[in-house]
């Protein structure tokens, strides 16, 4: 016995969980605008007694007018009517039941008014929160399928749920109105209040139910939702535009995008149809009970219980309650079935990374006295079997070049990764100036790296902005931003655009103008030089150059690093060659260290690799 109720009790619980997030909700919400909050719910709570109002008035005029009818007529004319004085009341009752209906259409359109501005408000706050927030998560977190697909679910809940605050003030207006016309009734007949609930009770099941499977199927359905708008960006994107054409892919992916819908699809009209069938089943039962208490109504009226007033008051109540009720019920249903959705966005408000400061994060020393030195570090992905890098011992000294080389996967980048703590690793440690990496503050690590993969991002923004980032409390010193610009000679080609620094690049908004591979490559390593960091890192910075460009940019870095640590990751020997020590990588580790000439003499792993680019141009 006990088990059960404690069975029943954890479901409950299970259930209930997800509504803990309307009062996040509501909180964010008051966040965005106490002011506009404040106004909806006023405004809701006056249009809520507004209802009963109008139905008692409505009552009393048509008392006033069979009793008017009963008493001796007094002709035709309006005005013996108007002096005689016995229109007076009715008069007062219809400029007051006029007045309602003004001040419920006013009153209806204030609050919509507040509620949509509401919803702005708190969608803009929502989306801010979620930038931030994602921004603080570990690389690793974000690079996770899963993870990817957590945060788009969530990021779809920003403005997919901003309807929900206008329905559950909506709810709270119609539990008041409710209130006030059960109040009523239950004077006459509170019997009617029973039979209507019973009567609605399994619709509001059904809609719970088909709101959960909704729901249960739109979760599972997010891989192949985020495939699809994968394929739509695909097929539609100036970025891919090229290839798509060239290979003839669009057939391909069109074919693919339907297969994926139509299964979608499928399965999405298979519950839509479900749900309509049992939706005009119970829609059934509550008619069935309004008009058994119409009838009995009715009845009453002509066995002289009720009067006409009381007919049309205890009718039209009956009629709203019923709308109320079956709106409440489909409305908690439906809201039921939303907080599972926004389950998806407060759910990542709470998802906490694990690279953060600790409690007591020691400064970053100035300058860097002795540098970095892994010891037998290893780092494995998340859900891989293999080791991206393994009992790697690696030393980087203070206002050295190191270049790094090696094949594909030899794990150069993940070493960049460590080194600028966006992974920590999953065994060993990192010392900077003989102190665990992990015992710095993090943000002012990563504010005296210099980072430019080979990946990185083209900004959409204008071509001072592109650079600007890269110190974001600089953006707006432009002496700052030309500096680094001719550092990188990224001066020359924005001096060529029509608007200088205030040209906005890329297509994808008007006035754009979009760069070659290596124009944006040279606008990439501005960015780093915008740091003014102790350690810049390149990785393949120069992969979309061309040869005497890249000679132009590696004498600029190689005057620029004098005095700084610097790390370099190239395929190309010649680049490589300038730097004070390189390191080969195999497996994860190191294979071979030493200058450019030692290396060749030595005749290992990187005379190998020297000696089969340098055929290339023999």
């Amino acid at each position: 016995m006990i088990e059960a109720l404690s069975t029943v009790l954890s479901r409950v619980r299970e259930r209930a969980g997800p509504f803990r997030h309307l009062v996040s909700l509501f909180r964010l919400a008051w966040t965005a605008s106490p002011s506009l909050a404040t106004a909806s719910m006023v405004l809701r709570l006056l249009r809520a007694i507004l209802p009963v109002l109008g139905l008692f008035v409505g009552k009393l005029i048509i008392d006033g007018v069979v009793a008017q009818s009963r008493l001796p007529s007094l002709g035709d004319n309006p005005f013996v009517w108007f002096q005689s004085g016995r229109l007076d009341g009715l008069l007062v009752l219809l400029g007051l039941e006029f007045g309602l209906a003004i001040a419920s259409t006013a009153l209806g359109r204030a609050s919509g008014l507040a509620d949509s501005l509401l919803s702005e408000r708190y969608s803009n706050l929502a989306s801010v929160r979620l930038m931030d927030h994602a921004a603080t998560l570990d690389l690793e977190q974000l690079e996770s399928s899963a993870e990817q697909d957590r945060l788009d679910r969530a990021r779809r809940q920003v403005t997919g749920r901003t309807a929900l605050l206008s329905q559950l003030f909506a709810q709270a207006q119609d539990v008041l109105t409710v209130l006030s016309l059960a109040a009523g009734l239950v004077a006459y007949a509170p019997w009617l209040i029973a039979l209507l609930c019973l009567a609605l009770i399994p619709g509001f099941l059904g809609e719970k139910h088909f709101n959960a499977q909704s729901y249960r199927l739109d979760y599972f359905r997010t891989p192949e939702r985020r495939q699809l708008d994968y394929l739509r960006y695909l097929g539609s994107s100036t970025e891919t535009a090229k290839e798509i054409k060239l290979f003839g892919l669009s057939g391909f992916l069109a074919e693919r995008f339907g297969r994926f819908a139509d299964a979608m699809y499928a399965e999405n009209s298979g519950l839509a149809v479900r749900r309509a069938a049992w939706g005009v089943l119970f829609a059934g039962l509550g008619s069935l009970a309004y008009y058994l208490a119409y009838f009995v109504i009715v009845w009453r009226t002509v066995s002289g219980h009720f009067s006409l007033g009381d007919l049309t008051f205890l009718a039209g109540s009956f009629l709203r309650l019923r709308g109320l009720l079956e709106g409440l019920l489909l409305g908690f249903s439906q809201i039921a079935g939303q907080v599972l959705y926004l389950a998806d966005l407060f759910s990542f408000f709470e998802l906490r990374p694990g690279i953060v400061s600790a409690p007591a994060a020691l400064p970053v020393p100035r300058p860097l006295r002795t540098g970095f030195r892994f010891e037998d570090v290893g780092y494995r992905y998340a859900g891989s079997e293999t080791w991206a890098v393994r009992h790697l011992d690696l030393t980087l000294a203070s206002g050295e070049v190191l270049a790094l080389v090696g094949q594909n996967g030899a794990g150069k980048t993940t070493i960049v990764k460590l080194l600028a703590r966006l992974y920590d690793p999953t065994e060993g440690r990192i010392l900077l100036d003989g102190v665990d990496l992990r015992d710095y503050d993090l943000a002012e690590l990563r504010a005296r790296i210099g980072v430019i993969f080979q990946d990185f991002v083209r900004f959409h923004f204008t071509a001072g902005e592109n650079i600007g980032v890269g110190r974001i409390d600089a953006l707006d010193d432009r002496d700052r931003i030309e500096a680094a610009a001719s550092r990188s000679l990224a001066d020359q080609l924005v001096g060529r655009l029509p608007m200088r620094y205030d040209q906005p690049l890329g297509r994808r908004f008007n006035n754009g103008v979009d760069l070659s591979g290596g124009e944006w490559q040279k606008i990439a390593i501005a960015r780093a030089y915008m740091r003014e960091a102790d350690v810049l890192i390149l990785d393949e910075p120069t992969a979309a150059l061309d040869a005497r460009a890249e000679y132009e940019v590696f004498e600029r870095f190689r005057d620029l690093s004098h005095g700084r640590t610097a790390v370099l990751i190239s395929h190309r020997f010649s680049t490589v060659r300038m730097a004070d020590r390189i390191v080969v990588l195999g497996g994860g580790r190191v294979i071979e260290s030493g200058s450019h000439a030692a290396l060749v003499a030595a005749g290992g792993a990187y005379a190998e690799l020297f000696d089969l680019q340098a055929s290339g141009y023999r």
